[in-house]
């Protein structure tokens, strides 16, 4: 069932329109960093871009810098909200269930499927813009080759101590798997609402919708007090991966909330799915 649902995801053109989307946002700020004739100034900007013009390496962190805040939980929505939602717009639904193929394992496969969706698309985003960084930037930040001054240097993390290639590849493994915990936990709760509508796209609006108001709350005082527990609250929380010690304090809270969300959505999905009247 699962090799299925990916041979799905695979040749569906918008998942790869989504995916090249994603790539082309950090390509067309890359550019422009590297046709001005100045960055923009320390703690201005996306996280990162500062830097990035003397170390190409580093336009992987800025490119996902890019990416998290809208355009990724944008394209995660899309994919998500046509989980279930989908099939049963399509006709499709009912067919799937006749088969001897449960209710719980289907979901489960949508889940696992969706879960490759966002770690490909991390990936590639990551590779495309380190491919990019280096051609626009040079690799001045890893030991031993010269940057573009000529000189060799390190790289320099956000406390401004020097980081080895080794470390810095590590440093960008454990950011990705963040962040790919941090969507997947936004993922359950739109493959919950695709599982209460047959409708597709109002799934993913409705995920959206969430996304906004927990950005919005995010910028209001009154609203500390559920702060912690919003789905966006430790998104960029990744970011300390780059710190040298790196600050675990928040990536663990962020671990354990995304966990929560993929418990309780991923749950109320399957209570609602298990029992739901298939008429399409």
């Amino acid at each position: 069932m699962i090799g299925v649902e990916l041979r799905k995801l695979v040749l569906r053109p918008r998942i790869w329109v989504s995916v090249l989307l994603l790539c082309l946002l950090p390509a067309i700020v890359g550019v422009f960093l590297a046709t001005a004739d100045f960055a923009p100034p320390p703690g201005q900007g996306g996280a990162f871009l500062s830097a990035v013009v003397h170390d190409g390496s580093l336009f992987p962190a800025a490119a996902l810098a890019l990416v998290l805040p809208l355009f990724l939980p944008i394209a995660v929505a899309v994919v998500a909200g046509d989980a279930i939602a989908g099939e049963a717009a399509g006709g499709t639904l009912r067919y799937l269930l006749v088969r001897p193929v449960g209710r719980t394992r289907l979901l489960a496969a949508k889940m696992v499927a969706l879960a490759v969706y966002v770690t490909a698309a991390i990936v590639i985003v990551v590779l495309t813009s380190l491919v990019l960084g280096v051609i626009l930037f040079g690799t001045g930040g890893v030991p031993g080759i010269a940057g573009p001054g000529g000189q060799p240097s390190g790289v320099t993390s956000l406390s401004g101590q020097s980081l080895s290639s080794s470390a810095l590849g590590l440093r960008l493994l454990g950011a990705v798997s963040y962040i790919v915990v941090s969507m997947l936990g936004f993922a359950a709760i739109t493959v919950f609402l695709s599982t209460v509508t047959d409708s597709a796209l109002g799934a993913a609006l409705g995920g959206l919708a969430v996304l906004i108001t927990s950005s919005v709350l995010e910028t209001l005082d009154a609203a500390a007090p559920v702060k912690p527990y919003l789905p966006t609250h430790y998104w960029l929380s990744w970011i300390d991966f780059f710190r040298d010690p790196v600050l675990w304090r928040n990536i663990d809270h962020g671990l354990l909330l995304q966990a929560g969300y993929i418990v309780v959505f991923f749950g109320a999905a399957w209570a609602n799915f298990a029992t739901k009247d298939v008429t399409s």
